[in-house]
C-alpha cells in the first residue's frame, strides 16, 4: 500500500505500520488471524467518511457529477489485501477483463482496439463499435448479487461470510465544506476507495456477463466500461440489447445518455445503433481509456491531445521548474514524473506518420529544452 494516502477515522496511517518493521508484520498477522477465525472485524473500522469529488465535467451543482470516494481504516485495507490474494488463487476471470488484473492494463485494451480497427480499416470493411457506459456501477452492485457471484465462481463460504461482515453494519458519513452529515447506513453498492472492490466488481462482471460476451477484441471490458464489436450495425445492435437485458436484470443500469456508438470505415447509409428503441448517440471520436480513436481510423487528434496534456502537465508543476532553490535532479524527477508520461500515455499502441513523429519530437524537444534552461539557470546561480 502507498503512503501518503488519506487516512480514514481511525487516523492511523499505514506508515505507522511500515516503520515498527517485524513488530508490525507479527501483530498483524495475530489480529488478521483472530478476525479470519471469527469471521468479525474491529467494530472501528466499520466507519467510512465518504468525500464528493467532482469530476471536473458537467455542472457543478449537480450531484451526478461527483464521484464519492470512502475514507476507510488503511489496517482494514491491509486486511482488504490479504483476503484479496486468497481471492485471487481459487477466482478465475475471464480474458475479456483487462481493469486490475495481472500482467494486464489499459494499454494492451487500447492496442487490441486499435489493433482490429486498422485491420478492417485496411481491408475496407465496416466495423461497428458500442462503447457501453454503466452508470454508478460500483454504487449500484446489489449485495446478494455480490454473495451469489462469490459462491459461483467458486469462493469459499468461509471467505464469503469475511466479505460479508466488511459490509454489514457499516456506518458511513458525508464529508463536506460545512461539515459532517449524521452516520446513515449504505446497503447497496461497493466501497468507493476499498482495496478490494477493484477485483469483487470484476468478478460480478465475469459472472453477470457470462452468456453474453464474446472472445477478445470483440468484447473488451475494462471494469465497467464496456466495448463491444462486431462487422454488422444489427449485429452489434442485437448484442447490446443482449448485454442490457443481462446486466439489468441483475441490478446494474446501461446509462443511455453516455453510451456511444462508432462506426469505422463507414460507407453511406450505414445507419444508427438502437437501444430499446431510442437511437444510441453517434460518434466520429471516443475517449477509450484516456486515448481518442476515431471513426476514420486516423490518430492526429490523439497526437495533438498526448502534446497539449504534456503542455498541461508541465504548467501544472511550472512552479517547480522554474525555482531556481529547486536542484535539477528534484526537477528531473518531478518532470519524468507528471510531464513525461502524460505526453506518452498510450502511444505505443498508435502507428504514426512521419509528420506526426516529427510534431511529438519537436515538442518533445521544446518542453526538454524550456525544462534544461530552467536547470541550467540553477547551475549558474
Amino acid at each position: 500500500m502507498k503512503s501518503g494516502k488519506a487516512v480514514g477515522p481511525d487516523d492511523i496511517p499505514v506508515e505507522v505500520w511500515t516503520c515498527l518493521g517485524e513488530a508490525a508484520v507479527e501483530f498483524l498477522t495475530s489480529l488478521f488471524n483472530r478476525v479470519l477465525e471469527s469471521e468479525r472485524m474491529p467494530e472501528e473500522w466499520r466507519r467510512i467518511v465518504l468525500v464528493p469529488i467532482f469530476k471536473n465535467k458537467g455542472d457543478v451543482q449537480s450531484c451526478s457529477n461527483y464521484r464519492g470516494i470512502k475514507l476507510m481504516s488503511h489496517t482494514m485495507k491491509l486486511w482488504e489485501r490479504v483476503v484479496e490474494a486468497r481471492l485471487r488463487k481459487v477466482v478465475e476471470i475471464c480474458e475479456q477483463q483487462y481493469g486490475f488484473m495481472p500482467r494486464k492494463s489499459t494499454t494492451d485494451a487500447i492496442f487490441a482496439l486499435r489493433i482490429l480497427m486498422e485491420k478492417y480499416r485496411d481491408g475496407q470493411r465496416e466495423l461497428h463499435c458500442v462503447f457501453v457506459d454503466l452508470e454508478k456501477a460500483y454504487d449500484r452492485v446489489p449485495r446478494e448479487e455480490l454473495w451469489y457471484c462469490m459462491r459461483k465462481s467458486g469462493v469459499a463460504e468461509k471467505y464469503v461470510r469475511v466479505v460479508q461482515d466488511m459490509y454489514e453494519r457499516s456506518r458511513t458519513v458525508v464529508r463536506c465544506a460545512v461539515g459532517q452529515t449524521e452516520e446513515f447506513k449504505v446497503e447497496v453498492g461497493l466501497h468507493q476507495g476499498s482495496a478490494l472492490s477493484p477485483f469483487l466488481f470484476a468478478m460480478v462482471m465475469d459472472q453477470l456477463s457470462e452468456e453474453v460476451r464474446q472472445e477478445s477484441p470483440w468484447t473488451m471490458m475494462f471494469a465497467g466500461d464496456i466495448v463491444i464489436c462486431s462487422e454488422s450495425r444489427e449485429q452489434v445492435e442485437e448484442s447490446l440489447e443482449r448485454w442490457r437485458f443481462a446486466l439489468e436484470r441483475r441490478g446494474m443500469k446501461v446509462s443511455r445518455s453516455k453510451t456511444e456508438y462508432m462506426c469505422v470505415n463507414e460507407r453511406e447509409g450505414s445507419g444508427t445503433v438502437r437501444l430499446q428503441g431510442k437511437e444510441v448517440k453517434k460518434v466520429q471520436e471516443f475517449k477509450y481509456l484516456g486515448s481518442t480513436v476515431q471513426s476514420n481510423g486516423e490518430c492526429g487528434k490523439e497526437v495533438k491531445k498526448r502534446v497539449q496534456a504534456g503542455w498541461n502537465g508541465w504548467r501544472k508543476v511550472s512552479g517547480v521548474l522554474c525555482d531556481r532553490k529547486i536542484s535539477a535532479r528534484i526537477k528531473g524527477k518531478v518532470y519524468r514524473t507528471v510531464v513525461t508520461p502524460a505526453m506518452l500515455y498510450g502511444l505505443e499502441t498508435v502507428s504514426l506518420r512521419k509528420r506526426q513523429e516529427s510534431e511529438l519530437e519537436v515538442q518533445f524537444q521544446l518542453l526538454h529544452t524550456d525544462h534544461f534552461n530552467h536547470k541550467e539557470h540553477d547551475d549558474t546561480d
